[in-house]
């Protein structure tokens, strides 16, 4: 009898574990099912360093709307950005000018695929001085003789600046390097095709860096994004010529096109965007995605 009883116990234990093993592996079974169906899609994003805190911002917000897509952002200048276009190893490259017809055909030579441009804002580049210095305004052929080769300005008072901030009155000139989308726009807007930038220029890998130098330096003056402004700076008012109107860097001169240093701001896909890639770029260019280009600073799509 107790042997029997034992024989039933036994049994009992047995069909219990094998029970719990089962369970066990369906649960394991529905787990790996929800994970690959909220597994994420990821956009690889790179280049201007004048969009990276914008292109930032939508990717945080569109991690809050979408429960499938992530997108991975990284900056390094506009030519990183079409660089890895070129090269297929982004979904997506940033860039504060347009991408060169030679960067066009290599892309279609690596890939076999031509870039695809969306513009997605607007940005108004403006001239930063320290904010304690005296100037308000300049010219396009005066900010062209401070940093154009063979220059002919090179000190404040050259400007009718007494800048009591600076002993030496040379003017230090703040730029970016040569890969940034905005050293290439700056320059051409001021310069044209046939003239260079003067050598010996502090040149800064990003748009904030430069609007934080030239907070630090009196003498200094410098061209970043006017998102990026703070309380250190200022900016000029900036006009064509000594007979044209000077107008202030900010959203309604952009939208009237009176800002005489105002561009798109762009970003390139591999051929026509499609799936995850075409998903967001839809939703940058929306509403949603426009609201978000206001509020860094910029100028949205929207309002222009």
């Amino acid at each position: 009898m107790y042997q029997k009883k034992h024989v039933i116990i036994l049994l009992n234990l047995l069909l219990f574990t094998f029970t719990t093993f089962l369970i066990g592996c369906s649960s394991n079974s529905q787990g790996d099912s929800g994970s690959s169906n909220t597994k994420r899609s990821i956009i690889k994003n790179k280049g201007s360093d004048t969009m990276v805190n914008l292109a930032q911002a939508w990717a945080e917000e569109y991690t809050e709307v979408s429960a499938t897509i992530s997108v991975e952002v990284s900056g390094g200048g506009s030519g990183t950005g079409v660089a890895a276009l070129i090269n297929g190893t982004v979904d997506i490259a940033n860039c504060s000018r347009q991408i060169k017809e030679k960067e066009k055909q290599q892309a279609i030579e690596n890939t076999g695929k031509e870039p695809i441009e969306f513009i997605v804002g607007y940005d108004a580049l403006a001239v930063y001085v320290h904010k304690d210095n005296p100037i308000t305004q300049v010219t396009i052929s005066q900010l062209a003789e401070i940093y154009g080769e063979n220059g002919k300005i090179m000190k404040w008072d050259q400007l009718g600046v007494a800048n009591s901030g600076c002993k030496s009155d040379k003017i230090i000139r703040i730029s970016r390097q040569s890969n940034s989308g905005t050293f290439f726009y700056f320059r051409e807007a001021l310069l044209g095709k046939n003239r260079d930038f003067e050598l010996g220029s502090l040149d800064l890998h990003g748009s904030k860096d430069v609007v934080e130098v030239v907070g630090r330096t009196p003498c200094s003056i410098g061209y970043s994004g006017m998102g990026y402004a703070t309380d250190h700076v200022k900016m000029l008012e900036v006009a064509i010529d000594y007979n044209a109107p000077y107008y202030a860097p900010n959203l309604d001169n952009v939208i009237a096109k009176t800002y005489p240093i105002a561009r798109p701001l762009y970003m390139y896909s591999l051929g026509e965007p499609d799936g995850a890639a075409k998903v967001y770029l839809d939703w940058i260019l929306s509403d949603e995605g426009q609201k978000i280009v206001e509020k860094l600073g910029f100028v949205p799509l929207t309002k222009n």
